[in-house]
């Protein structure tokens, strides 16, 4: 069974590879698909953050992981890839309002279309690409919330 985890992992965190590891544990196949939405002024390029990730799957020897952009629609996206369960992480009960109304949508959009939440490890829960960009403008320590080589980049970025 394959299923997609769709996000602008601008940057990759702790928190999205905690997800990545633990959706390949259960699916035999997980599509990380990069939102490539040009309107929005990413930290970093799309073919940067597939990097970043292809880097982190291989790091941790996902072989049942593979990584996709997209941009449009996720259900036009889900039908060219033949999947009908979308993965999505919550943090917060925010969150899932949020994701219930999206997931209402897309399988309004595209029937048998489903999405299934995962509820972030409590270690990572307060942890944002956003976050994590806003504290690296400061040039703050995000340590604690990406990899060493995504902290690398990050410090590459912004000079520091």
């Amino acid at each position: 069974m394959k299923i997609i985890y769709p996000g602008s992992f601008d940057p990759l965190t702790n928190g999205h590879m905690d997800m990545i590891k633990r959706l390949s544990i259960h699916f035999d196949h997980v599509i990380v698909a990069v939102i490539r939405n040009e309107n929005k002024n990413s930290l970093f390029s799309l073919k940067e953050r597939e990097e970043i990730i292809r880097e982190a799957i291989k790091e941790e020897k996902l072989v049942n992981v593979s990584i996709k952009s997209f941009d449009g629609l996720l259900v036009n996206f889900a039908k060219k890839e033949d999947v009908k369960l979308i993965a999505r992480g919550l943090r917060a009960v925010t969150d899932y309002e949020y994701e219930k109304n999206i997931a209402r949508v897309n399988s309004t959009l595209y029937e048998g279309l489903e999405t299934i939440f995962l509820l972030s490890n409590p270690k990572y829960s307060f942890v944002s690409s956003s976050g994590v960009r806003e504290i690296a403008a400061f040039k703050g320590d995000v340590s604690a919330f990406v990899s060493t080589s995504v902290e690398k980049r990050i410090k590459d970025k912004y000079n520091y």
